[in-house]
C-alpha cells in the first residue's frame, strides 16, 4: 500500500530520538500526541529513509480486512511499516505482538496515534521490552527556533549562563505568533485567524464524532461536546469535577469520566499539585490546561497555559530521550499560596516556575515554597519583552526574565 503524498515541513524535535533510540534498536516506536500535531506527517518522513515502506491507515477498509485475516502478510516484504491509528483495532496489541515476535527479519515498525497508546504489561499480550513511547506535541518556541533540543541539563546550564541582552527579534515573534494561532503545525504556519477558527470547530468534531466514538462508543456525544465548549474559560484554573457536573445536569462519575476521555484524547491535561514536604499543602486539587491554548479567551489564562505546555513538553521529550523521569506539578497550600510550576526530576523537585504578566519584583511565594523544596533552580517567566535578571534566593539561583528568551532553551 503506497503512503500518501508527503507534505514538506519543518523536521521535527523528536525525529533523531526516534531514529537513535528506537528503530537502530529493533524496537517498535509508538508515537502518541494530539490530533494534527504531525504525527502521521512525521511517520512518513522516517518511512522514506528505509528503502522500502508502506503505510497503513485504520480507516482504510481495505487494510482492516487484511489486519483481520492476516496480519504478518503486510510487512513481510518492507524494510519499515507505519501503521496509523492502529489502536483503533480490537486486540491490536495482540495481533502487533505477533507480528513482532514471529517476522524472519525484524521489519521496523513505527505506530501513531491520537489517543493515548497506554500499554500495559497484560500476561499474554504484554508488549513489554518491545516498543519505546514517544510523545509529540504541538510547536513551542524552542522547537520553532533550533532543530535539536538541548538536554536538561544543558537547558539550564546554558540559561543561567546567559548574560543581559537586547531579546532576539525571532523568539519574540515566534511567542506572539504561538499565543495567537497557537502551536498546531496547520493554523501556526497558515497565520490567519479566520482559518484558525475553522480549524479549531473541525477539530473539535473530529475529536468527538471520531476519535470519542471509537474510543468509548458512549452515546451522549452531545454531552461532550458541550463539556468541552466550557473547557476554554476554566483554563489555568482547578478543575473541579463538582461545578462542571452541576453545569452540565449530569452524575459525578459521568463527568469524571468525560474528563478522562478528554485527557485520553488530548484535547486537555491536568497538573496535579506536589504536595511531598510542603506543609498544609493541598493535596488533590489538579489544574485544567488545553493542548490548543489558542482557545483560551483570557491573556493571562492563555500565556500560562502556553507555558504550562512548553514545560509538559521539556519533560515529556526529557523523559522519552532517557535523561531521567521528568514530571511537571504545581505548588499550592492551604493558605491560598501559590507556585504555578514545579518540574520534578527523578522524584525531586528540580526547578520551581512562576508566570507573571509583567511584574519584575519577584514573588513572595519563592522564599514560602524554596525552603521545603530546596530547588536549586527557580524562573519568573514574564509575558514582557527585554527582561533578563538574575537574582539569588538563598541557595536558589533565580532567573526573571522574558517568556520568549526563557521558553526559548526549552525542546
Amino acid at each position: 500500500m503506497l503512503a500518501p503524498k508527503i507534505v514538506i515541513m519543518k523536521r521535527r524535535y523528536i525525529e533523531e530520538i526516534i531514529k537513535t533510540l528506537a528503530l537502530k534498536n529493533n524496537k517498535m516506536a509508538f508515537i502518541s500526541g494530539p490530533r494534527q500535531s504531525g504525527k502521521t506527517t512525521l511517520a512518513k518522513i522516517l518511512m522514506t529513509e528505509e528503502s522500502t515502506h508502506k503505510y497503513f491507515n485504520w480507516d482504510d477498509p481495505v487494510f482492516r480486512r487484511q489486519w483481520i485475516k492476516d496480519p504478518k502478510v503486510l510487512i513481510s516484504d518492507v524494510r519499515l511499516a507505519v501503521f496509523d491509528e492502529i489502536h483503533k483495532a480490537k486486540n491490536w496489541k495482540r495481533n502487533l505482538k505477533g507480528i513482532y515476535d514471529t517476522l524472519e527479519e525484524k521489519c521496523k515498525i513505527i505506530v501513531t496515534g491520537s489517543a493515548r497508546l497506554n500499554v500495559y504489561k497484560k500476561g499474554g499480550d504484554s508488549l513489554l521490552g518491545r516498543y519505546l513511547n514517544f510523545r509529540l506535541h504541538p510547536f513551542t518556541v524552542g522547537e520553532l527556533l533550533r532543530t535539536t533540543p538541548m538536554s536538561p541539563d544543558g537547558s539550564l546550564k546554558h540559561m543561567f549562563a546567559d548574560q543581559k541582552y537586547n531579546l532576539g527579534h525571532d523568539s519574540e515573534q515566534i511567542l506572539k505568533r504561538l499565543l495567537k494561532f497557537g502551536g498546531f503545525p496547520e493554523p501556526y504556519l497558515k497565520q490567519s485567524k479566520e482559518y484558525l477558527n475553522l480549524w479549531q470547530i473541525g477539530r473539535s468534531e473530529k475529536i468527538v464524532k471520531e476519535d470519542l466514538r471509537d474510543l468509548s462508543r458512549i452515546p451522549e456525544l452531545n454531552q461532550v461536546e458541550a463539556l468541552m465548549s466550557m473547557l476554554p474559560e476554566r483554563a489555568a484554573n482547578p478543575l473541579s469535577i463538582q461545578s462542571l457536573r452541576e453545569d452540565l445536569e449530569i452524575a459525578h462519575d459521568t463527568a469524571q469520566r468525560y474528563i478522562k476521555y478528554l485527557k485520553e484524547l488530548y484535547y486537555i491535561f491536568e497538573i496535579k499539585p506536589y504536595s511531598k514536604v510542603i506543609p498544609r499543602s493541598i493535596k488533590k486539587e489538579g489544574k485544567l490546561y488545553l493542548w490548543d491554548w489558542s482557545e483560551v479567551p483570557t491573556e493571562g489564562e492563555k500565556f500560562e497555559n502556553l507555558v504550562a505546555s512548553h514545560l509538559l513538553k521539556a519533560c515529556d521529550y526529557w523523559t522519552d530521550s532517557g535523561h531521567g523521569a521528568f514530571k511537571l506539578f504545581y505548588l499550592k497550600n492551604k493558605q491560598k499560596k501559590e507556585i504555578d510550576f514545579l518540574i520534578v526530576r527523578d522524584n525531586k523537585p528540580w526547578v520551581a516556575v512562576e508566570c507573571k504578566s509583567g511584574k519584575e519584583e519577584p514573588s513572595p511565594n519563592f522564599k514560602i515554597f524554596l525552603q521545603y523544596i530546596k530547588c536549586d533552580y527557580a524562573i519568573q517567566i514574564l509575558n514582557k519583552p527585554n527582561v533578563w535578571e538574575k537574582i539569588r534566593i538563598e541557595n536558589t539561583q533565580l532567573i526573571i526574565g522574558s517568556a520568549s528568551r526563557v521558553l526559548s532553551y526549552l525542546p
